[in-house]
């Protein structure tokens, strides 16, 4: 897994800074640059858990959190078709007041109105990478189940692995 004690080191001296869970959210199975082929995607949500391919070559494996009940990630294959670095949702979030204070937290913005003198800030997704209308991987909380409104969650560092991977058109499978 590591070449030699040095890199070990330098990767559990990385995580503890990181706040990753584990090592494995870190470690990289292989270099990217060094295979050939296109990348692709595998998510696996009984596994709760995303792979980067690159040609043939396993490139990464991440813990996701999927879609909760009643708001499944649908199974299929998908192309990526946007990327945004810094995206926020325009459906879920906070009504924040002027000072960015949150008024009213974690609102569904098309069922709750916003209180009077504030705003709608939508929930951050950063490095979200969307494969179906309204669907993505992105960063965010992984609490070690499905709990998501149907996007997948992933560790920040690894959602920064797979969206500098991938380009619009990047298969995307999603399985049951």
């Amino acid at each position: 897994m590591f070449r030699n004690l040095k890199s070990a080191l330098f990767t559990a001296v990385l995580c503890a800074f990181t706040g990753c869970s584990t090592v494995t959210d870190l470690v990289v199975t292989s270099i990217p640059d060094h295979h050939q082929g296109r990348a692709r995607i595998v998510i696996d949500l009984r596994d709760q858990q995303a792979t980067l391919y690159k040609g043939h070559a396993r490139i990464a494996v991440s813990r996701v959190s999927t879609g909760r009940e009643g708001h499944g990630t649908p199974a299929g294959t998908f192309n990526v078709c946007r990327k945004d670095e810094d995206h926020r949702s325009g459906i879920y979030g906070d009504y924040v007041d002027d000072f960015g204070r949150v008024i009213v937290a974690n609102v569904d913005s098309r069922i709750r109105r916003a209180p009077r003198h504030t705003h709608f800030r939508g929930a951050s997704m950063p490095f979200f990478i969307e494969f179906s209308p309204g669907y993505g991987l992105h960063a965010g909380y992984l609490p070690g189940f499905p709990a998501s409104h149907g996007c997948v969650r992933m560790p920040f560092w690894k959602a920064r692995q797979f969206f500098n991977a991938v380009r619009i058109g990047t298969t995307v499978v999603v399985r049951t």
